[in-house]
């Protein structure tokens, strides 16, 4: 029993420190690489814009995407 607890103590303790020391990975003079429009996830982002906007119109709902209207398709 209590090499089982020390055992649970010495992974807790390991586990804990991994959190201990968060430093950012990217440096503030690499951001502008990861800002290349290559790097988004849609080809036409105007184009996807307008299609979250129809969609939220359509549902009558807005979502949390950052596309303005609501129900009535007004901005």
């Amino acid at each position: 029993m209590g090499s089982a607890r020390a055992i649970l103590i010495l992974v807790t303790l390991l586990l804990a420190s991994g959190c201990s020391s968060i430093k950012p990975w990217v440096k503030p003079y690499e951001r502008q690489k990861l800002a290349d429009p290559i790097m988004s996830f849609d080809m036409h982002p105007i184009a996807a814009k307008h299609d979250a906007h129809v969609f939220e119109s359509r549902e009558a709902a807005r979502g949390a995407d950052g596309s303005g209207g609501g129900g009535c398709g007004c901005n």
